[in-house]
C-alpha cells in the first residue's frame, strides 16, 4: 500500500510541475496526450506495486500472428 501512495504522490508532483505551463500556452492536445500517458503509466505502476501480473504485449502479437504463420508454414 505504501508503494501505491508513493506512486500517487509522484504522479501528483508531476502534474503540479507539468500542467500549469500547458494550460498557460493553451496546448489542449498536448495536455490530453500527457494525461492519457500519465494515467496509463500510473495504472501500470500501481498494478506492479500491488504485485499484479502485467500482460506482455508480445503475447498479444503472438496470439494474432501465430495462425497466419501456421497457414504459410503448412
Amino acid at each position: 500500500m505504501l508503494k501505491v501512495i508513493g506512486i500517487l504522490l509522484i504522479a501528483a508532483a508531476i502534474l503540479w510541475k507539468e500542467v500549469p505551463p500547458l494550460l498557460e500556452k493553451k496546448d489542449k492536445k498536448e495536455l490530453v496526450v500527457f494525461s492519457i500517458l500519465l494515467t496509463i503509466g500510473v495504472g501500470l505502476s500501481m498494478a506492479l506495486g500491488l504485485g499484479k501480473p502485467i500482460p506482455n504485449p508480445l503475447d498479444f502479437l503472438t496470439f494474432v500472428f501465430k495462425p497466419i504463420h501456421d497457414v504459410f508454414v503448412r
